[in-house]
């Protein structure tokens, strides 16, 4: 068994890859268990990691510390790029309001701080150890550090406040989130209220009834409305035209009119009258509708086409077809001529059968070659993220610069990836499988870690004289700001019960808390608001830490 001990206990590359799979797997499969219907999922793996460091088991630090950083890289960047498509639309919409919330919980917190620094004499170098271990945030720990250097003080006891109330301050977030759903949350929170808004279009049959746009072309008539609209089919009689730029409208002409949602009663305006039937079900086979046009899904494919405008391709006088809406990922949106397309969309492309086909093999249409992810690209994302969060960013009243670090870097960078790079022809698509699989790895890996380290001082450092109350005082700074600005945010807010838990995530800059989020909540929501209330909310958590410092330490 000599063999045996030696896997564990022998420092090597080796010995680390084994325990921290054995702490993952372990975790993964202990956060399966539900008690009182309650699981903790993936964040179970920082518990095993603290069981396991706790018993004694330990690997290299440079290999711990080497595997911490890259789970929490591949899981921020990851993340960013899964939002970023839609970042910049969701902050336009309510990213403002998402990040006033984030703020109240973080100026609560630090009210809270100041105050129970004061009424407890405990001394502010201390208090903000506390507060960068109650919100896991060691870019503000950093920070906070290079800031007492500079004043004449130690940053010891403000590294081992952070390390005492590190793990109730990663598990708090989780707990402040089950009481809130528990005491606060209706059903109807628990709704996914914006899945509705990822479908940006809507199918219509409209009759041409109205004089002023008889007899004129379609592109006449684009050009004379700022409305958006694709008439993919028209019905004349029992002629079904596929129509181009220059088809003449008549009346009686029965239109398949694809536009955005808000335009309903513009499209019903401009036409004359709106059919009672209903396109929009999913079950529709657009097929049967008649057998003189088809409608087929062709992916897109060719990396030359990544980033180009919808209109430049000129599908419909090249090839006699017209696209209606795109799908990218769930969310379908309305075919106009200035869309960017992305490599990967689903383009619904109407036509003769032998248009659409000579069409497909023009956008590629590949799904094998869209199963291959490019991870290229990914590690080169990574490595541009990592190089932005090195950046110094100078403050005026701050002596020492302050940085966006590991984790902010490449989630910033992700965001700017996903949303940007196919107008940059950058190829940044990966499917929803591998895109879920390597943030949970990723995830897992920096949890394992991150347990592993903590669990081999936590009882050593709780039973310090004063490890207890720096320990109580943590815990109360991450669940009393969190629970109340929930409550409040739930009931005075439209926000569903995911986006909160986002927002309450990303402002406590806690990426487990998260995990545990995505694996009990339906749908994206709370993915979307943690990556936009975490690039703001962890800046000023690194200024608040040097803040507190330069200006109430003695």
């Amino acid at each position: 068994m000599d063999w045996l001990n030696a896997l564990f206990s022998i420092p090597s590359a080796l010995q680390a890859v084994v325990v921290i799979s054995l702490i993952c797997a372990g975790g993964l499969a202990l956060g399966k268990i539900k008690i009182a219907g309650i699981s903790l999922g993936v964040a179970f793996v920082f518990f095993f990691g603290i069981a396991v460091g706790n018993f004694g088991l330990q690997v290299d630090q440079r290999m711990l510390t080497y595997c911490e950083t890259f789970g929490l890289v591949i899981f921020v960047y990851t993340l960013g790029l899964h939002v970023g498509p839609n970042f910049f639309g969701s902050f336009r919409h309510e990213g403002t309001a998402l990040n006033l919330w984030s703020l109240a919980v973080i100026l609560l917190g630090t009210v809270m701080a100041v105050v129970l620094a004061y009424a407890m004499n405990i001394p502010m170098a201390d208090m903000v150890g506390i507060l960068c271990g109650a919100t896991t945030n060691t870019p503000a720990l950093g920070a906070a550090q290079q800031a007492l250097q500079h004043v004449g003080q130690s940053g010891a006891g403000a590294a081992l406040a952070t390390a005492v109330t590190y793990p109730l301050g990663v598990v708090g977030v989780i707990f402040a989130m089950i009481f809130i759903r528990k005491f606060f949350a209706r059903a109807s929170d628990m709704e996914v209220k914006s899945s509705a808004d990822d479908d940006h279009t809507y199918i219509g049959q409209f009759v041409v009834v109205n004089p002023a746009v008889n007899g004129k072309n379609i592109a006449e008539i684009a050009q004379g409305t700022h409305r958006k609209f694709i008439i993919s089919r028209i019905w004349r009689g029992d002629e079904v035209i596929v129509p181009k730029g220059n088809t003449q409208l008549f009346k009686d002409d029965n239109l398949l009119v694809a536009t955005k949602k808000e335009e309903v009663s513009a499209m019903e305006i401009l036409f004359g009258q709106k059919v009672k039937r209903d396109w929009n079900k999913d079950q529709i086979d657009w097929n049967h509708i008649d057998s003189k046009v088809e409608s087929r899904v062709i992916v897109l494919s060719k990396g030359v086409l990544n980033g180009k405008r919808l209109g430049q391709l000129h599908l419909r006088d090249a090839y006699s077809v017209n696209v209606s809406r795109v799908l990218r990922g769930d969310i379908k949106l309305l075919a106009t001529e200035d869309l960017i397309l992305r490599y990967g969309d689903r383009l619904t492309l109407v036509g003769q059968p032998d248009a659409i086909d000579h069409a497909e093999k023009f956008l590629g249409n590949s799904v094998k070659t869209l199963n291959e992810p490019n991870v290229g690209s990914i590690f080169l994302g990574m490595l541009l993220g990592l190089a932005l969060g090195t950046i110094p960013v100078s403050l005026p009243g701050m002596d020492a610069p302050i940085r966006l670090g590991i984790a902010g870097g490449p989630i910033i960078m992700g965001i700017i990836v996903g949303a940007f790079g196919p107008r940059l022809h950058f190829i940044s698509y990966t499917t929803r499988s591998a895109s879920l699989m390597l943030r949970k790895l990723g995830l897992s890996l920096y949890l394992a870690c991150l347990g592993l380290d903590a669990g081999k001082d936590f009882l050593s450092t709780i039973i310090r004289p004063e490890g207890l109350l720096w320990i109580g005082l943590g815990f109360a700074l991450t669940v009393i700001p969190v629970v109340v600005i929930g409550a409040v945010a739930l009931r005075m807010r439209k926000f569903d019960f995911g986006t909160l838990c986002g927002i309450l995530c990303g402002s406590m800059a806690n990426p487990m808390a998260l995990g545990y989020a995505n694996d009990t909540i339906k749908g994206e929501t709370s993915n979307i608001s943690y990556a936009t209330v975490y690039p703001l909310g962890m800046f000023i958590r690194v200024i608040i830490a040097q803040v507190l410092v330069m200006f109430l330490a003695s």
